[in-house]
């Protein structure tokens, strides 16, 4: 083989502090991506999301490249991508999801 181990043989000798730090950061880095990020590991193209949201490919360049867009519009790239999306408020004592949000109770 060309020098390919499991990653878990060469974690093996690592303490086990530090393996726990990997696997923390790991399982991080998975509930937090960037739109872009989240297409990819979706191994969608950005014509593809492009031609199930019937806009072109360049529109979702534009989209992934933004800092703040409408609820809505990040609601059908998620959905395309074949999930949902909660807002969901973090405070000190709980969670709270916020369900004005939510088009799956509207009638529109």
């Amino acid at each position: 083989m060309s020098g390919n181990h499991a990653f878990s043989k060469l974690t093996a000798e690592f303490a086990s502090e530090r393996r726990e730090e990997i696997a923390n950061r790991a399982s991080k880095l998975k509930t937090e991506m960037a739109l872009k990020e989240l297409r990819q590991a979706f191994q969608l193209s950005q014509s593809e999301l492009a031609s199930k949201l019937n806009v072109k490919q360049p529109a979702i360049s534009r989209l992934e490249q933004r800092t703040d867009m409408y609820v809505s519009h990040l609601r059908q790239i998620i959905e395309a991508m074949g999930g949902q999306l909660d807002i969901v408020a973090r405070f000190r004592d709980g969670e709270v999801k916020i369900t004005n949000f939510d088009f799956t109770n509207s009638a529109s």
